[in-house]
Parts: structure tokens; sequence; C-alpha cells
């Protein structure tokens, strides 16, 4: 029909099990979720309420009940039109900052020549000229960070999976991480699907904010969050727009965590 959309991420009644210790163990149950082109969606919740199990079986990483599909169709594993950005780096320790970048390219229909140029032009991009020959142990967190969202996007995904990315930085290194993020993220208007348990984070960075009640994880509110992050990021986080929706996704996450606490209270004899 027309005015009908598909949405990018379509996220139907998912499900997972684990097994722990000899017992079933639900980590997430039926959840339904939406994510359309170009939009910034993050998840949020107390620890443990299954926001990276979700992430990584959109990642085709981990199997579950329920489908996941990307542009109307299902998945069946990892493919090249998800980017995944990890908190731990994972840049390879034997590689330079230019290799890691190459390394992705590298099963590429591409010359070396157009490969060069998108490494280049990444290094540019993320502030690193000058350092494209140095190896990982020479850098420094954010720096290893910004080395892998470059590998990440050298390969031009259409949606990006961010897990924590910014959660092993210091608070300042973190700040210009996200600041880098949101101009990316302006300029390109990929999709992206982000995990973080920094409320502040979410509102600063999101169109959308997702949030997770306690294991077994499932979403209980929506937030959209409507900012102009183009006056800067002083103006943004001190206007009472950002400071309305972080009172009440805190609030909702609070709730949360709350009953996350109840579920571990002993009973009373």
């Amino acid at each position: 029909m027309p005015g009908v959309t598909t949405a990018k991420i379509r996220i139907d009644g998912i499900s997972k099990t684990y097994q722990s210790a000899g017992e079933d163990v639900r980590a997430i149950e039926r959840i339904d979720l939406e994510v359309n082109e170009g939009e910034f969606v993050s998840i949020v919740g107390p620890s443990g309420c299954g926001k990276s199990t979700l992430l990584y079986i959109v990642g085709g990483f981990i199997s579950a009940a329920g489908e996941v599909r990307i542009d109307g169709k299902a998945i069946d594993g990892p493919g090249i039109d998800r980017g995944v950005v990890f908190q731990e780096y994972a840049l390879f320790p034997w590689l330079t900052v230019r290799r890691n970048i190459l390394y992705g390219l590298e099963n590429r229909d591409l010359t070396s020549e157009r490969r060069a140029e998108i490494a280049d032009r990444l290094i540019r991009v993320i502030g690193l000229h000058g350092f494209e020959h140095r190896y990982p142990r020479e850098l420094s967190g954010g720096m290893k960070q910004r080395v892998a969202l470059a590998r990440t996007l050298a390969c031009d995904p259409s949606i990006l999976l961010l897990d924590e990315p910014f959660g092993a930085l210091d608070a300042q290194t973190r700040e210009v991480m996200q600041d880098e993020l949101l101009r990316i993220w302006l300029a390109t208007r990929k999709t992206v699907l982000m995990v973080t348990h920094d409320v502040n984070e979410a509102v600063y960075l999101s169109n959308r904010i997702c949030v997770m009640s306690a294991r077994p994880g499932r979403i209980v509110e929506e937030f959209t969050v409507a900012l102009d992050r183009t006056i800067g990021r002083e103006q943004v986080m001190l206007s009472d727009a950002f400071n309305k929706v972080r009172n009440q996704v805190w609030l909702s996450v609070r709730r949360q965590a709350n009953a996350a606490e109840a579920q571990h209270e002993p009973t009373a004899a």
C-alpha cells in the first residue's frame, strides 16, 4: 500500500533461554521492536536484563526463538550489512592502525587502491593521521576505540550495532567519542542500535530509547528524544528538553532495577 514502509530492523517475538548450572535461565522474553532507516535507538536497563544478548541476536551471533528481519529478510547469521563495535576494542595487536582498518576490506571486491583510499579517509575522519603505523599497544583507550569504529565503518554497513562502545573509557574520552559518533551519524544517517548503561549517553545520542525490564528482559517503556544536536554538547545537555527526557528514562530504569533487587530478596520465614 502507498505510504507503508518496511522497518530497517524488525524484531518479532525474540526469546532466549540459557543453560546455567543445569537450570534454564530465561534471558529475554518475547521482545518486539522496529528500528526504522536512519534511526538511532538505544537500549537501557538494569544489569543482566539481556541488553547485549538482544544485540548479539540481531548481529546474528546468537540463535533465538522468534525472528529478526533486516530490510524485510530474515537473518540466518552475521552479515556485512551489520557492523558491530564492542566495548573491548577487538583490535588485532599484531596489525597497525591502518592494517586493522584495511582488514575488514580484504574480502570485498575492491582494488587495492580503493581499499587504501577508504582506509586513509577514515584515518583522517577519526583524527589519527600520523598514528596510522602505530600498533594498538601504542595507543590510548580512546584511540583504540576510534580504530575499532573506523574498521567497522570501512565496510560501509547500513546498520551499526554498538555494545557499550565507550564503557571502558574515562569520562573525558567518552565524551569525545560520543561527539565523534554523533558527528558520523549526523553525516551518514546510518541505522544504529546501541546498548548502554549510561542514561545521559543514551539521551544525548538517540532518537528513541527503549527500557528493558529485569530478567527475563522485555521492553517495558519507550521514549522519543527530540533534540537539536547541532547546537553543541553544552547547550544540548543543559536544555530543559534534555533534562526532562533524562529524568524520565532514569526513573524508568530505576524502577526496573528496584524490581530486579526485589526478585533476589529473601522471603520472610
